[in-house]
């Protein structure tokens, strides 16, 4: 603050002023005065900040699921790379943690609120039975939670959600129209609550056609257990003829399980991918996939969380609801 009051020719509380967009100097002396510190390199120091009661300039984002399957999450990388674009915006850090469960999630948000650690957290995966949300409305932290329900209610967090309903109803609209009767729907974690919207929704869908012979088998999201899974269902008496996954990693390994045994994919079974990634289009054959932009998913989560923290009231905004693109995998059902 010295050096640039030297420069500017004002004084030490003026730069204070003028850096904090505080009343008491003129708009000029405000200018000549951010030139300066702009000129010499200034930057806001995010501890004297803390210790000012100003915030600590970083948001939180802890995910409980196995790191092992995070790697080649598609849908996670195109999220925090849409909220990462708003925070180096606002000059913001993101504090990311990977844990085992919402247990050791819940105990981290703790530590950070006891820490002063950040200003705001975004929530992932919202669960059925979700104790989160009353334990940041408890703390006081500023939350978005990304995917919940529209309906969900707590005085400080926003939601931003997408209709999965909505998009499970166009897969098996689509699948019923090719013919397909027997459907099997590989999940992802069981307790999720997308998951469990989507298996509603499957089973709702079902019953309005008169459709027995579909079900939903959860999994881990990974390509282990999608291949695993889509094994199994094969092999069984009376195979599906189409497959809906829950990811691009699943559905890449499910095709790839139903060749090895001698499916065709789409004359035996059809295949459609819950997440559309350059993965789908990597392989023969193209997967059919619903598709959203993920990257515009994850900036509004975070514009969502930059306004609570500058004092904005909570709101519900919804993204528009994935469309399927159908591509080589799913045709016509032959059995």
């Amino acid at each position: 603050m010295k050096d640039i009051a030297q420069r500017a020719g004002v004084s030490e509380s003026a730069v204070s002023f003028a850096l904090n967009d505080r009343p008491g100097v003129s708009e000029i002396t405000r200018d000549r005065v951010r030139r300066v510190a702009e000129q010499l390199g200034w930057r806001p120091s995010t501890a004297a900040r803390q210790l000012s009661g100003e915030g600590t300039a970083t948001v939180g984002l802890v995910v409980a699921r196995p790191a092992d399957t995070l790697g080649v999450d598609s849908f996670f990388l195109q999220l925090i790379s849409g909220i990462q674009e708003v925070l180096a915006e606002r000059h913001l850090g993101l504090l990311f943690q990977v844990v085992e469960d919402v247990d050791d999630e819940c105990a981290v948000y703790r530590r950070w609120w006891a820490e002063h650690r950040v200003d705001g957290v975004m929530v992932v995966d919202p669960r059925t039975d979700d104790p989160r949300p009353d334990l940041l409305d408890e703390l006081g932290l500023p939350a978005v939670v990304i995917g919940g329900a529209p309906d969900a209610r707590h005085p400080g967090l926003s939601t931003v959600w997408a209709d999965d309903a909505g998009a499970m109803a166009s897969v098996v609209d689509q699948l019923y129209a090719l013919g397909h009767r027997r459907i099997v729907h590989i999940a992802g974690l069981p307790g999720l609550a997308h998951t469990e919207r989507r298996i509603r929704t499957l089973r709702a869908e079902a019953e309005r056609l008169g459709l027995a012979e579909v079900r939903s088998v959860t999994t881990d999201y990974s390509d282990a257990e999608g291949a695993a899974v889509t094994r199994r269902v094969l092999e069984a008496g009376l195979p599906p003829t189409a497959l809906v996954y829950d990811n691009d990693v699943m559905a890449v390994a499910g095709v790839a399980a139903a060749t090895e045994l001698g499916f065709s994919v789409p004359g035996d079974v059809s295949v459609v991918a819950w997440e559309d990634s350059a993965l789908c289009r990597m392989v023969k054959p193209w997967l059919s996939a619903l598709s959203r932009d993920t990257v515009e998913f994850g900036r509004t989560a975070a514009k969502e969380l930059t306004s609570l923290v500058d004092g904005g009231p909570a709101r519900t905004v919804q993204v528009p609801v994935p469309r399927l693109i159908s591509r080589e995998s799913t045709g016509p059902c032959g059995a």
